[in-house]
């Protein structure tokens, strides 16, 4: 009950968050004008409208606050799931080489001069040719157990990082150089209506089915052997999670660029608010990481005159983050990680 408590709490946070990003940044939108663009868009008649605030929100604010929401809701969800298969608190979405895989592959397209869309195509593709190396290099291993696994997601980072500066060293300096650079770094102000329509229906599905995977989740965290015991389908259950989990990972950089530490601190702050369990804590991880990278475009957007890519605010948000609750974390990983 207390855990339901708290996800409608936080719901309601989600809501205020999303209303003060619409309306700060360098035109101010008072409240009464985004109601009533709100109003407009949801009523039956469609009214038109044509002010400046209008097509501020509509064409600018409304999409980047729908990206903002989605990829900070599937890192944070992503991440707690790669934490929960893995029974490692400190691993992140970037484990199976799925980070280094779509840097490679938009630095790739960059090099190609591929048009922008096509960029995108080439980061999801770079991603999903990662992970499928890494879980290839524990199959031929013949033994799929988490610790190949993460030996397989090691040396496919080493590979396509190494690929990921072979292409900056030949990239043109001038041009390439500094556009992958700042895909590397993450940013949400290249997102267009076109690429949310296309990722955000496989996106939501994904993070639906691991929400409702949470029970599962907590069986694999007692161990493999305990699992089965319960009658869990251990290597379905591992694979179908971390499938998801890397297809969310690679949708969001392919939309986004890379945006780190949100799939590594969200989740522990998801657990001090609901506790270990991973039926709340992975609806819990969304809502928390929709927030997290809301506030950080916002600091993105506002601190400076230039813009700062928010790939750096979520860095430099989630070292703060994670220090001030140190205590608290490692005080919960005692009592809720063997």
């Amino acid at each position: 009950m207390k855990g339901s408590v708290t996800l409608v709490t936080t719901f309601v946070l989600l809501l205020i968050v999303a209303a003060a990003s619409l309306c700060i940044g360098r035109y101010p939108i008072p409240f009464h004008e985004l109601s009533g663009f709100l109003l407009s868009s949801f009523s039956t008649t469609k009214a038109a409208c044509h002010s400046v605030a209008c097509s501020v929100l509509a064409h600018i604010r409304l999409p980047r606050l729908c990206a903002a929401l989605l990829t900070g809701a599937a890192l944070s969800v992503s991440g707690a799931s790669y934490q929960a298969v893995f029974r490692n608190p400190l691993v992140s979405p970037g484990i199976l080489g799925a980070l280094s895989g779509a840097g490679f592959g938009a630095a790739l397209g960059i090099v190609l001069h591929m048009p922008e869309w096509m960029i995108g195509v080439s980061a999801f593709a770079g991603s999903t040719l990662a992970v499928l190396l890494g879980t290839g290099i524990a199959r031929l291993s013949g033994d799929s157990s988490v610790l190949m696994l993460i030996f397989g997601g090691l040396v496919s980072n080493a590979l396509f990082t190494s690929l990921l500066s072979i292409l900056k060293y030949l990239a043109d300096p001038d041009s390439q150089l500094p556009d992958i650079v700042f895909w590397l770094l993450g940013t949400l102000s290249r997102v267009t209506p076109e690429t949310l329509s296309l990722v955000t229906v496989p996106m939501v599905c994904a993070m639906a089915v691991l929400c409702v995977m949470g029970r599962y989740l907590d069986a694999l965290s007692m161990g493999d052997d305990e699992a089965r015991s319960l009658g869990v389908p251990v290597r379905l259950v591992r694979n179908l999670v971390v499938a998801l989990a890397t297809l969310l990972c690679a949708l969001t950089v392919s939309m986004t660029g890379i945006i780190g530490w949100v799939g590594l601190v969200i989740p522990h702050i998801a657990r001090l608010l609901v506790g270990p369990g991973n039926r709340l804590v992975l609806p819990m991880s969304a809502l928390t990481g929709a927030i997290f990278l809301t506030f950080s475009d916002d600091l993105a957007r506002n601190l400076s005159a230039a813009e700062i890519p928010v790939g750096i605010m979520t860095e430099l948000s989630g070292v703060i983050l994670f220090l001030l609750l140190l205590p608290r974390v490692k005080t919960s990983l005692r009592g809720n990680w063997r």
